[in-house]
């Protein structure tokens, strides 16, 4: 048996496990850590026509400012400035300590539509203590695509005011040409702890 679920390739009912040398496998291209004043942690290679999908994941991202969000911008194959089109949407689920809120929402200042600024991913920080930070993922599909658009989504994990927020952001980049290199900053300050690791997904 390979894996928790053995092959039942055949069979009508129960999971199905992918056949042998299927898809499915995370291979790890880089890991960028900060060094505690970092004003960025940009991929400018291995973004490429090797993956149709690749995965950044963030761990113990902790900012230098209260109330900042972590963002990402992109540059197509030959681009400089980080300020590709997107357009997207943001909402997000939060819980207090305290249990005395909570809420489902959606964010419309998150959003761009046609815009070319930094995409916000989540909020960071907490102004009661420096012991929270932020976690979770940013999928980018077939960036290597002269075809097609670039569809993103993400979802983070944070603390920030006493608050536990689980946000989502979708969307797409709005152009043809290959997308070779991706940046992540703090939409204020600098990066303080944390790192972001690239996978690319077979």
């Amino acid at each position: 048996m390979s894996g928790i679920i053995a092959q039942n390739s055949g069979r009508h009912g129960g999971l199905i496990k992918a056949s042998s040398g299927g898809g499915g496998v995370w291979n790890l291209i880089q890991t960028l850590t900060s060094d505690g004043s970092d004003a960025s942690l940009s991929f400018t290679s291995g973004i490429d026509s090797t993956y149709d999908e690749y995965v950044f994941v963030f761990n113990n991202i902790h900012p230098e400012t209260n109330d900042t969000q972590l963002t990402f911008q992109v540059n197509a194959d030959g681009e400089s400035g980080f300020n590709e089109t997107i357009t997207s949407n943001f909402f997000d689920a939060y819980h207090n300590e305290s249990d005395a809120n909570e809420a489902l929402r959606y964010i419309a200042s998150f959003d761009q539509a046609e815009g070319t600024g930094y995409q916000n991913l989540g909020v960071l920080g907490d102004d009661a203590g420096n012991d929270l930070c932020g976690d979770g993922y940013l999928h980018l599909f077939s960036p290597s695509s002269t075809t097609f658009v670039k569809h993103f989504i993400s979802r983070f994990q944070s603390g920030e005011n006493l608050y536990a927020k689980d946000q989502h952001c979708g969307g797409y980049i709005n152009t043809t040409a290959a997308i070779t290199e991706i940046d992540f900053k703090m939409s204020a300050d600098e990066i303080q702890g944390g790192s972001i690791s690239m996978y690319g997904i077979t």
